[in-house]
């Protein structure tokens, strides 16, 4: 608050300590790009040459040139020329004679331009967009004294020698529009009323080898239109198209430039806010969040002291924001401490809206530390609904859903919940929380192990249309949930072999959400691990060690399981085993269900790799009841494989084909094609045992049929691993496909499964790990 009162002191804008409404000074002001858009507006109403499609085109421009800040006269002519060009090529001819000519010519342009007051028929109706804008041009052109238009002739003479100095009569409307790159990067100067010295004719004529091509435009204040402009368009763009917005630190140079001119711009220093979330700064972050709503408390001081507006709610909702700030960044003491001043302050104020804003910030903050919050979500849900706020408890419910698949719910619970919510998010047009119900839902049924499912309701989001009003050709998948969705579309694809495909998938990702862009780490975390479980599949483990020190910048929890994956296949048998404990005691704390099932499965391979069936069995109980009371369906699978596998060693084939004939379903309709393929090869195995026929014995098959249905089983699995370039378990296939036809006396069959299995076993450079130790 220091920084703010000493500016009350040093700031010239100011006057006894009130900031005065119109903070940029000058609020309109003639400039030479200003002229140009004028001599726009001059032919679009007097020029009946204009085709009705280039008229509509003209008119979708008239706003965004009145609005934006000054441009160069070529991108200008450029623009207009894009939509007509015989237009733009009258725009230059106009402007050429009153450059040419004297100052009288540019005093008789303003003098002929259509009186927004009389009009009636034309677009400079008082009323209109352009006519506003042409009362608020002559108002100010009027009040120039003549040195003022003498300095003004002279900077239009600049402006447009410094983009073609002579247009001549053979030149076609494309040429004269034709700018080169250098002098699209040069602009007009803003500061030509009353802030500009008077320079010699020499000045406006500069060689273009002494403008560099990376000289910035001149940093003149904007006028308040143009400033309102510039922030509300960076604003939406960083909310719903944030690569199409300003790159972090270009954005932040305008910022600071605009800020000299006036740092008690509210809306300025809340930009640099949200910028500065951009790029996790804490500190900018932080001290741009707090002086907007100094700024805010000093300008609505004349406002209620604690009532719905001025000084109290805007202290009221400046403690609310920090709090968020500071879970944002993890910072969850602090904003605790923070988020109770807010309740405070707002219970003083009776404010109701605000107290509920402050509970879904309470329970979002238990549920990232970890806690138990559902009673306070209930809550919530409960007071929004009675204050009808149905933003705040549409988010509740969806919260409570998060939460209830952490406990154990059933599905269709959740999807009733969620199906509640979504009629309420179409009687609201809550386009926003739509996006994320479906984003949500795709996640639920992904967990579950519905993979169909999950792929439909990605693809539901995918071909939505927003309800909100598209500007700026924003495009629509650009959110957060489409970046989930997109995620699970990718694993999905390369669980399938796809891998072209989830390529497709990423890139696109990597395009609409570019590194420096907030929501960027989903996607990094999804390539990362597509790309380790390919280099695994394939046996490329070199490759996939190189990855986990990515990974474990990302989450440092998929980090270490992944690590625990490589240490197994490299033999560092106790590393993984004292890496997969602690693992084990870190995610039962944080109640991540689903990584404690799959630290026991490999807890269990690592038993296996020591023969010590027998003990995994205990493990493998355990995770498959935890499996289903979670209602985990792959999962569930999964752990009945690797207990099928134990039974299989431990001897009691049958049973272990009854425990298979249960989980090996699922596992064809919604497992990956390697989950398919190691289900087909164990069923296989189950089926030799259970008739009696060893690998390694040299006696006939004890049933023709069981061997014959086997073989089946072994060319599907086979196809599926040839799909993923697994050849580790290619080998294997070959070597039981090569016993079964010796068995069945099919000797070219034999001889051609013998040749794969030798040309692998050559090409892998390793022994093939025996059969009793992998699944």
């Amino acid at each position: 608050m220091a920084s703010v009162h000493e500016s009350l002191y040093f700031n010239p804008m100011m006057t006894n300590g009130v900031v005065h409404a119109n903070v940029f000074g000058t609020k309109d002001w003639v400039s030479p790009y200003k002229i140009s858009v004028l001599s726009l507006l001059y032919e679009m109403t007097s020029s009946s040459k204009i085709t009705l499609p280039e008229r509509r085109r003209l008119n979708k421009l008239i706003l965004p040139l009145q609005q934006s800040s000054d441009v160069s006269l070529g991108h200008f002519l450029k623009t207009v020329g894009e939509c007509c060009s015989e237009t733009a090529y009258s725009v230059k001819i106009r402007l050429h004679e009153m450059v040419n000519g004297e100052l009288r010519d540019m005093d008789c342009f303003f003098s002929t331009l259509p009186t927004p007051f009389t009009a009636f028929d034309s677009e400079a109706y008082k009323t209109s967009v352009v006519g506003l804008f042409m009362r608020h041009m002559l108002l100010a052109y009027n009040k120039l004294s003549f040195s003022q238009v003498y300095k003004l002739y002279k900077s239009l003479q600049h402006y447009y020698h410094n983009n073609d100095p002579k247009p001549t009569e053979g030149h076609m409307c494309s040429m004269a529009m034709a700018v080169d790159d250098c002098d699209m990067d040069l602009t007009s100067t803003e500061d030509t009323v009353g802030d500009r010295l008077d320079r010699d004719d020499k000045d406006n004529f500069l060689d273009q080898s002494e403008i560099g091509h990376e000289i910035t435009p001149s940093r003149g204040p904007l006028s308040q239109k143009q400033a309102e402009y510039f922030l509300a368009r960076q604003a939406y763009l960083l909310k719903n198209d944030e690569c199409k917005a300003l790159k972090p630190a270009l954005l932040q140079e305008e910022l600071n430039n605009m800020l000299k001119f006036n740092p008690d711009f509210a809306e300025a220093h809340y930009l640099n806010y949200l910028n500065s979330i951009r790029v996790q700064d804490i500190f900018l972050s932080t001290h741009s969040l707090l002086h907007y709503f100094d700024r805010l408390i000093l300008s609505g001081s004349e406002g209620k002291s604690n009532g719905e507006e001025g000084y109290g709610r805007n202290l009221r909702y400046a403690t609310l924001n920090l709090a968020s700030l500071h879970c944002r960044f993890g910072h969850y003491q602090q904003a605790a401490l923070v988020l109770q001043e807010a309740i405070r302050i707002a219970q003083e104020s009776n404010d109701h809206v605000c107290l509920q804003h402050c509970l879904s910030w309470l329970y979002t903050l238990e549920q990232m530390k970890g806690c138990d919050s559902t009673v306070l979500t209930e809550d919530s849900v409960k007071m929004a609904v009675h204050f009808c706020l149905p933003y705040l408890a549409s988010l509740g419910i969806q919260s409570l859903v998060q939460q209830g698949t952490r406990q154990g719910k059933t599905a269709h619970k959740l999807m009733d919940a969620l199906k509640d919510t979504d009629i309420l998010h179409w009687k609201h047009s809550l386009s926003e929380l739509i996006e994320i119900s479906l984003a949500q839902t795709t996640s639920i049924w992904r967990m579950y192990g519905k993979s169909t499912m999950a792929l439909q309701q990605a693809q539901l989001l995918l071909h939505m249309s927003s309800l909100e009003p598209v500007n700026y050709g924003v495009q629509q998948n650009n959110t957060e949930p489409f970046n989930v969705a997109l995620c699970h579309l990718a694993e999905l694809h390369a669980e399938q072999g796809l891998y072209g495909a989830a390529s497709d998938i990423l890139q696109h990702l990597k395009d609409q959400f570019p590194a420096h862009t907030q929501h960027a780490k989903l996607w990094m975390l999804c390539d990362l691990k597509i790309q380790f479980e390919r280099h695994m599949i394939e046996g490329k483990y070199n490759l996939a060690e190189q990855l986990i020190t990515s990974i474990s910048a990302l989450n440092k929890t998929e980090g270490l399981f992944r690590k625990v994956q490589v240490l197994k296949v490299l033999n560092r048998t106790t590393e993984a085993y004292s890496i997969l404990q602690r693992l084990h005691m870190h995610c039962e704390k944080t109640k991540c269900t689903e990584t404690v099932i799959r630290v026991m499965l490999s807890t269990a391979e690592l038993h296996w790799e020591s023969n010590g069936f027998s003990t995994a069995l205990p493990l493998l109980f355990q995770a498959l009841a935890l499996a289903r009371q979670h209602h985990l369906q792959s999962l569930a699978s999964e752990t009945l494989l690797h207990l099928t596998f134990t039974q299989l060693m431990l001897g009691v084939p049958e049973k272990a084909l009854l425990v298979l004939h249960e989980a090996i379903e699922p596992v064809l309709a919604h497992g990956a094609l390697v989950d398919k393929g190691r289900a087909l090869l164990l069923a296989a195995r189950c089926q030799m045992a259970v008739a009696g026929f060893r690998p390694d014995s040299q006696g006939q098959a004890a049933d023709l049929q069981v061997a014959v249905s086997a073989v089946e089983m072994l060319n599907e699995a086979a196809a599926y691993f040839t799909k993923l370039n697994c050849k580790e378990h290619l080998r294997e296939v070959h070597y039981l496909q090569a016993q079964l036809y010796n068995s069945l006396g099919q000797t070219s069959q034999r001889n051609k499964s013998a040749m794969l299995f030798r040309l692998l076993d050559q090409e892998l450079r390793s022994p093939a790990l025996p059969l009793s130790m992998r699944l």
